[in-house]
């Protein structure tokens, strides 16, 4: 398919509005959550008025076409990464999967002593279950430094790694503040010869490059449904079948059992154990739809596109006297935050609003690397499929107009 970005935009029904009055909307917030093109609607709403009925335990109609589809959306998933459908776990988001790797691998395997080794760079679900865990194990959190242009210190990677106590790093495919792209192919095998396990927080990662298990060889790799196109309440946990297999259930409840009497329980194999409760249905079907439109449109021509808006932004925004870009790591993903010298986070974001531009404030989830940068807040623009050079333009010409306000 050849990539047209005004073909794209024509199936995201919701980029044809104004914000305000004579203000067509600019989304540019897609790092919290992309929008949905209309074949992810048409399937969910499809989903609803034909299909619908609980999974996995009716003998009627419904209910089997429902489970077809449930389960297509994993198979789906596991061709899409190129691994196993038994190693693909079905969550309601990412944090939850990192929180069922914490509890359940966590709990049963870090002893005092132990450490679990993360990045100044990571999103707090990456950071918290960890902190968690720690306590109620006696392991300890270490933390791998960065450099100032968001890159990682491999030197302090390896040093840390060295010292012989890591039994899992968990880190960012993506940072979702500076962009930076971690170096996977360095990070997992280096981790492994030491002893340790790897958990890759995908989150920003799937949705801006392809992603191969079968060539990365991480034990774990996580990521949500909502920003890949698809919707809210779905995320994925890859796990390596016998690590997955190693790991107790961490939620009970119906659907995960092999059997249950007042005396005790039986599971279910990986992946059926950790996935306890009526699951995400028709948000199976939206995700299933959101992975064929990703193939569709093709990730690398995603990814190309992406790249020519974040050298624009970078381009625009560096000429505008007093901003200030917070990652220039290369090769990034299509993540920009900057701060303005004349004015607020906050304000930029309210400011940027009235334009009808929608980007993100705050701490985006990180406060450890706002700390990192002395920071409070960034403003932050994040990009996909469907922006164009002129809304990056457009988002220059505003932020200009904002220090000019305060000037």
């Amino acid at each position: 398919m050849t990539f047209d970005v005004a073909e794209i935009r024509k199936d995201f029904p919701i980029l044809d509005q104004e914000a305000y009055p004579g203000k067509p909307l600019v989304f540019l917030d897609s790092a919290a959550s992309t929008q949905k093109p209309r074949q992810v609607i048409e399937a969910m709403a499809g989903m609803m008025e034909r299909d619908y009925a609980n999974v996995h335990r009716g003998v009627h109609i419904l209910s089997q076409r429902a489970t077809d589809v449930f389960e297509g959306c994993r198979a789906k998933i596991a061709k899409f990464m190129n691994a196993g459908e038994n190693e693909i776990v079905l969550t309601k988001n990412t944090t939850e999967a990192i929180n069922l790797v914490a509890y359940s691998w966590g709990r049963a395997n870090l002893r005092p002593g132990d450490q679990i080794l993360i990045t100044e760079l990571e999103h707090h679900a990456n950071i918290v279950p960890w902190q968690l865990v720690c306590q109620q194990t006696g392991a300890e959190l270490a933390v791998t430094r960065i450099h100032d242009d968001g890159t990682l210190d491999l030197e302090d990677f390896r040093a840390k790694l060295a010292g012989g106590k890591v039994r899992l790093v968990g880190c960012a495919h993506v940072s979702n503040v500076l962009g930076t792209v971690l170096p996977l192919e360095i990070i997992i095998p280096e981790a492994r010869a030491a002893g340790s396990l790897t958990l890759i927080d995908g989150s920003q990662g799937i949705t801006h490059r392809k992603v191969d298990i079968a060539a990365l060889q991480p034990d774990f790799y996580v990521w949500t449904a909502h920003k890949l196109y698809g919707p809210t309440g779905m995320g994925v946990l890859y796990g390596r079948h016998d690590v997955l297999e190693s790991m107790p259930p961490w939620q009970g409840g119906g659907d995960m059992i092999a059997s249950v009497s007042f005396s005790g329980s039986t599971f279910k194999p990986a992946p059926f154990k950790f996935e306890a409760g009526t699951p995400a249905i028709v948000e199976a079907a939206g995700l299933s739809a959101a992975i064929d439109w990703v193939e569709e449109v093709g990730i690398e021509n995603i990814a190309a596109h992406e790249s020519q808006l974040v050298a624009e932004a970078h381009r625009a925004l560096n000429q505008i006297e007093g901003v200030t870009i917070y990652g220039n790591a290369p090769g990034k993903a299509s993540v920009v935050s900057f701060l303005c010298d004349k004015a607020h986070a906050h304000d930029v974001g309210t400011l940027l609003d009235r334009a009808g531009i929608a980007i993100r404030v705050g701490h985006h989830c990180a406060e450890p690397l706002m700390q990192r940068y002395e920071v409070a807040s960034t403003a932050r623009a994040s990009f996909a499929a469907y922006n164009t050079v002129e809304e990056v333009q457009k988002l220059a010409e505003a932020v200009r107009a904002v220090q000019e306000f305060f000037a």
